[in-house]
Formats: C-alpha cells, sequence, structure tokens
C-alpha cells in the first residue's frame, strides 16, 4: 500500500504531503489544478519498480537502474519536451524532489530532478524490493477501439501518445486469469456486464467485441460508456485488478451517463474492497455523491477512504485532505453544480 506522497516543486504543486487511505482516494479539483499530474506522478513511479520486478533477470534494485528506467517512464508518460519541464517554475533553481513512502518500508523511495534536467533523474533512495503488485492506468479515453496492432505500432514508432496508453494495452491483451481466483472474478463482473449490456471478448486477431443474445458487436459501434465499463470488466478478468493492485483513473465520469457512473461508482467500491487501492481524479458532483452513499452504507463499513481538494493560490495550488468531503474545502466547479440546481429549482438564471 502506498501511504504517502510526498511532492516538492512538481508542477503547479510547491509542497505537499498526500496521505493516502488503504482502500479509495479521491482527488477533487479543477481543470488545471494537478489532479492528472499527482496521478501520473505516482503511476510512473510504481509502474517502474513493477515493470523491473517482472523481468526474468531482475535483481535486487540499484541506483543506476532506477535512474534510467525512472527517467525514460516520466518522459514517456508526461511527455514534456524536457523533464525539467516538470519542475514547479520560480525564481532560483531550486529541485524537483518526489519521496512515495509505503505501509511495507522496504518499498520506500525518493528521486530528484533540477529545471534544466533533460532526461536526468537522481535516485536519493533506492528502494530494497521492487514491487510485486501491478499499477493500472485508465485515462480519460477508453482504448478498446484503438487497441487492434497499437502497442506493435506504438514500439514501432514515434507516437504522441503518453505511454499509460501502451501500458493499458498491455494488460487489456493479457490472457484470461484461471484458479482460485475464478469465483471472485465472476462475481465482480456480474454486475458490470448487466450494466455494459454483455460480455468483453477478445478474437483471435486482436479485436475485442461486446457479446450479448443479439451477437456480437464491434467496439467502435458500442457507446464509449459501455467501452470504459468494458476495459475495467477486461482488467478484472485478467487478474490486472486483484490481489493488492493499484488502480489510477483520470476521470472515470468522462462520457458517461448518470447510470453508467453509479455502475462504475459501485465497481469502484466493489474493487477496493477486494485490496485494490483506489485512486481518481475528478471534478463530477454525482460521482462523489454516489460514492458518499456507497461508503455510507453499512455493507461497505471497513472501507478506508481519504478526500484531497486542490486549490489554487497565488502562485502554486494547494491541497486540502480528510476523511471526507465536507474536509476538503469548496470547489468552484462542484459549488457551480450546486448553484445551478438551486437556479433551476427557483425557476431563475
Amino acid at each position: 500500500m502506498l501511504s504517502n506522497l510526498n511532492l516538492k516543486n512538481f508542477t503547479v504543486f510547491s509542497s505537499v504531503d498526500l496521505q493516502f487511505s488503504k482502500n479509495l482516494n479521491v482527488i477533487v479539483g479543477e481543470n488545471g489544478s494537478g489532479k492528472t499530474h499527482i496521478l501520473k506522478i505516482a503511476y510512473s513511479a510504481l509502474v517502474t519498480s513493477w515493470e523491473e520486478s517482472r523481468k526474468p533477470t531482475s535483481g535486487a534494485p540499484t541506483k543506476a537502474l532506477m535512474q534510467t528506467r525512472l527517467a525514460e517512464k516520466l518522459v514517456n508518460v508526461f511527455r514534456p519536451e524536457s523533464l525539467g519541464r516538470l519542475a514547479r517554475r520560480k525564481q532560483g533553481r531550486e529541485r524537483c524532489k518526489i519521496q512515495l513512502l509505503f505501509e511495507d518500508q522496504k518499498f520506500n523511495f525518493e528521486f530528484s530532478f533540477s529545471t534544466n534536467s533533460k532526461t536526468e533523474v537522481q535516485v536519493d533512495q533506492v528502494p530494497k524490493n521492487w514491487l510485486e503488485n501491478s499499477p493500472v492506468y485508465l485515462p480519460t479515453r477508453e482504448l478498446l477501439s484503438i487497441f487492434p496492432s497499437f502497442v506493435s505500432v506504438y514500439e514501432g514508432h514515434y507516437l504522441e501518445f503518453e505511454e499509460t496508453w501502451r501500458d493499458t494495452c498491455i494488460l487489456l491483451g493479457a490472457p484470461l486469469q484461471r484458479g482460485t481466483n475464478e469465483k471472485r472474478i465472476q462475481e465482480l463482473l456480474v454486475p458490470i456486464e448487466k450494466a455494459m449490456g454483455g460480455s468483453i471478448k477478445l478474437d483471435k486477431n486482436g479485436r475485442f467485441y461486446l457479446e450479448n443474445a443479439q451477437g456480437k458487436f464491434e467496439m467502435p459501434l458500442v457507446a464509449e460508456g459501455q467501452r470504459k465499463l468494458a476495459m475495467l470488466a477486461r482488467l478484472i478478468a485478467t487478474g490486472a485488478l486483484m490481489d493488492h493492485g493499484f488502480l489510477f483513473w483520470d476521470e472515470p465520469e468522462a462520457n458517461l451517463n448518470p447510470l453508467l457512473i453509479k455502475e462504475v461508482a459501485q465497481s469502484i467500491v466493489s474493487l477496493s474492497k477486494t485490496g485494490i487501492q483506489v485512486f481518481l481524479a475528478t471534478h463530477s458532483l454525482f460521482l462523489l455523491r454516489e460514492l458518499e452513499i456507497l461508503i455510507a452504507d453499512p455493507k461497505n463499513a471497513e472501507i478506508d477512504s481519504r478526500f484531497f481538494g486542490l486549490h489554487f493560490s497565488r502562485d502554486h495550488v494547494g491541497v486540502k485532505q480528510g476523511d471526507t468531503i465536507d474536509e476538503i474545502g469548496d470547489i468552484t466547479a462542484l459549488d457551480e453544480e450546486l448553484i445551478q440546481s438551486d437556479r433551476f429549482i427557483q425557476g431563475g438564471v
């Protein structure tokens, strides 16, 4: 479990210490407040460690190897012209510093880079072990409709797509999991498949289909909201979202109607109960309220949740955090939705 993420001079953040819960973490803020940056920096660090653990020749972590792999991942995920572009712009040359603290301290590590870094990362604390559980990143866009041959094209050509797309497509194409987890996987899949109106299938030609009583439907013919649910279903079915992994999801509500948002919220809560540590970025009041309703349900009493409100200051973004939405301060985007509802009820403008 990732317990803390400390950011200093990173993009819009001056100095923040994010204290995460073991189950559900929800980051709320307006556009441009750095929600996605938080997801991406945590994901980049975690996936760098996990990818090394999967290599047959992998040994213990070393400073030289970590510096090389981490620099590559940061550049490929964020796509800056140079790595130093991720450092907060201010007078002087203070370094950008990132620290990740885990429940199990053997995974702790820290790294930094300067504003004039091209692709150079300095690892200041080397973890004692590589991460063993997979992190998954779901972008705002669904990926099933572009899945065929995407990974091979991405790795053979220079494309201006962030590497999270490639990483997730690799996980989507993994074989279905068999064995002791099958029953638990099916329990998680039932409500998702009901919501999207069928089951997700990958054929031998590398194309995904939605299959139901009416037949097989190519992904481009399926509504985008259903495709986003289908991605989640596939990652559960392959075991990527099982056994104490990590899920980073950027604006799950994007292109979903309220009914599907309710199903997504239920799936998120169900996953967090299985031991997946979930990190969401959102500015949807509907999704937040749905999560609040589910968390308050006695059936979900064991869920540990944490909320983070991002707020613009004079020259940086500050963070308010707490165990409830009421503790994270007023978010303008959410307030505007409430104001509009009041205006509608009152019949005014």
